[in-house]
Parts: C-alpha cells; structure tokens; sequence
C-alpha cells in the first residue's frame, strides 16, 4: 500500500508501536512510519468505532490521530519519529489532557 520513493533514505530508528518494536526512516513522520509498517489505521472513530488512517498527511483532517510517549490525540502526519518513541494505536474517543 505504502512505498518510500527512496528506500535508501539514510538512518534508522526504532520506534515501538503499540508494544512492538518497529524501525523507520530517522526522516519519516510517525503516519509514514506507521503506513510503512503495514498498518491500515491508527485510530479508530469514538462514534462507530471503524479503523481511521492517515488521509492528508499534512495536519488537516485529524484521522491520524495516535498516543504518543503517553500523550494522546497527536498528529502522526506531523511528528517525526525519533529513537525509543512509543506510539498507540487510538482506540475509541480520548479526552484532551489525558
């Protein structure tokens, strides 16, 4: 689904996403990174509860919503991964400031 046009895209970082450990482009946002890594959503609807993933990729429409190093709804599309970052998968809605 998901192709680098660079595969060779310089160093790499681990990243766990939702307990595994995963490794991505240093360069990569976490929505890349979590497309690269086969998954088809990173969140799910807090209203029917149907598999949301990146659309836009550049911080419009919010289906990318994931928990990052415990803090929740951050944009994937907009947060570049760095080494030993742990990522969630959002299930269902998330209240702000928890």
């Amino acid at each position: 689904m998901f192709k680098r046009l660079r595969p060779d895209a310089g160093e790499s970082v681990t990243l766990f996403i939702d307990g595994k450990p995963w490794s991505a482009s240093a360069n990569d946002s976490v929505a890349a990174a979590l497309l690269a890594s086969g998954l088809d959503h990173c969140r799910t609807s807090g209203v029917s509860g149907t598999a949301r993933g990146p659309y836009c990729m550049m911080g419009v429409c919010f289906d990318c919503l994931v928990t990052i190093d415990g803090a929740g709804n951050a944009q994937a599309c907009l947060v570049r991964v760095r080494d030993g970052m742990h990522v969630e998968i959002q299930r269902g809605r998330r209240e702000l400031g928890r």
